[in-house]
C-alpha cells in the first residue's frame, strides 16, 4: 500500500513567516544593491582584478535571498518559535556586520575578504570571520529544530531539511578560501587567503559571478552549496505543481523519492566541484575525468526518477485493476 498525500503548493508559501529582523535586512540589501549598481557605472575603480563594486553587489543580492529564505523557514517552525527568532535575529545582526565591512572596503578603495594588511584591515577581517561563524551556527541551530518539527507533507518536509544542511556544507567550504597560499606565505603583502588555487586572486573571470576562467575557483562549490536551501524546495514546489498534470507525483512517496535523488545528485555535484577547484582546474575547461563522471552523475539521477516514477504508476495501475 502506498500513502498519497494530495499536493497542496500554496501552502508552501502561506507560511512565509514574518521574521522582521531579517526581512528589514533583505529591504537594506535591496537598497545597496541600487547603491552597489549605481557604483558599477559611476566609479571605474578595480580591486582584485574586477570592478570595485562588483563583489558588494554579489554579496547584496547573496544576503538577500538568504534572509528571505530564513524567514520562510522560520515560518514552516510549529514550535520552538521563540528559539527560531532568536536564531534568525542574530543571523540578521551578524549578517549586517558583514555587509557594514564590505560596503566600507569598497568606499575605502580596498578590500574586505583576506586582507591583513594593517591593525585596523586585519581587525575587520577578524570581525567578518567571526560574524560570518556566528551566522553559520545560527543557521545550523535552524537545521536541528527542522529536523526536530513535523512539516507535514513527507517529500516537502524532506525538501526543506535537506536543502538546508547541504546549505550548511556549502557555507562551511568557506573555510577552504582563508588559509594563505604558498606564494602568500613566501612573498607576503598583507592579504592571507584566496578564492583561486593554482593562480593568484584577480585573473579572468566570468561576468559578474567573477568565477576564474583559468584556475580553480573554491567560490563555486561555496555558491552552489549555500544555495541549496532555495534550489531543493523549489524542486518540491515543481513536483507539487507538476502533480496536476501527472498522476504518478501525486503520491508523496514518489516526490519523496525523486527529492532523495535530487539531494543525492546535489551532494555529488558539490564535491565534484570542490575537487575541481582543489585541483586547480577552471570550470570552463573540465578535464575528461571531471566531464565523465558529471554525466554519470546527471545520467543516474535521471534514470533513477525515471524507475521511482515508473514503479508508481505500475503500483497504481496495478491497484487499480484490482
Amino acid at each position: 500500500m502506498t500513502r498519497t498525500i494530495d499536493a497542496h503548493p500554496a501552502s508552501v508559501l502561506t507560511r512565509f513567516g514574518g521574521h522582521r529582523p531579517l526581512l528589514w535586512l533583505a529591504l537594506g540589501m535591496l537598497a545597496l544593491t541600487v547603491i552597489a549598481l549605481v557604483g558599477l557605472v559611476v566609479d571605474p575603480r578595480m580591486i582584485t582584478g574586477m570592478p570595485l563594486w562588483e563583489k558588494p553587489l554579489k554579496f547584496s543580492l547573496s544576503v538577500l535571498i538568504y534572509s528571505v529564505t530564513l524567514s520562510w523557514l522560520l515560518g514552516q517552525l510549529p514550535r520552538h518559535r521563540r528559539l527560531a527568532w532568536w536564531a534568525g535575529t542574530v543571523a540578521a545582526a551578524f549578517l549586517a556586520v558583514e555587509m557594514i565591512a564590505i560596503y566600507g572596503a569598497a568606499v575605502a578603495g580596498t578590500t574586505s575578504h583576506f586582507n591583513v594588511s594593517t591593525p585596523f584591515s586585519t581587525a575587520i577581517w577578524g570581525t567578518m570571520a567571526v560574524s560570518i561563524v556566528i551566522v553559520w551556527a545560527a543557521t545550523i541551530l535552524v537545521a536541528v529544530l527542522l529536523f526536530r518539527a513535523d512539516l507535514g507533507d513527507p517529500a516537502r518536509s524532506f525538501a526543506i531539511r535537506s536543502g538546508l544542511i547541504i546549505a550548511v556544507i556549502g557555507m562551511g567550504l568557506a573555510f577552504l578560501m582563508t588559509n594563505p597560499t604558498a606564494a602568500q606565505l613566501s612573498h607576503f603583502h598583507g592579504i592571507a587567503g584566496a578564492h583561486t588555487v593554482g593562480l593568484p586572486d584577480g585573473g579572468p573571470g566570468l561576468p559578474l559571478l567573477g568565477w576564474s576562467t583559468v584556475a580553480g575557483d573554491l567560490r563555486i562549490p561555496h555558491f552552489v552549496g549555500m544555495h541549496a536551501m532555495q534550489v531543493i524546495p523549489i524542486v518540491a514546489l515543481l513536483l507539487e505543481l507538476g502533480s496536476r498534470r501527472v498522476s504518478a507525483l501525486r503520491d508523496s512517496g514518489t516526490r519523496l523519492g525523486i527529492l532523495i535523488v535530487i539531494a543525492a545528485l546535489y551532494l555529488g555535484v558539490i564535491a565534484v566541484l570542490t575537487l575541481q577547484a582543489l585541483s586547480g582546474e577552471s570550470i570552463v575547461h573540465p578535464d575528461a575525468a571531471i566531464a565523465t563522471v558529471s554525466t554519470v552523475l546527471f545520467l543516474t539521477a535521471v534514470a533513477a526518477s525515471a524507475v521511482i516514477v515508473v514503479r508508481r504508476k505500475r503500483l497504481t495501475s496495478g491497484t487499480e485493476g484490482s
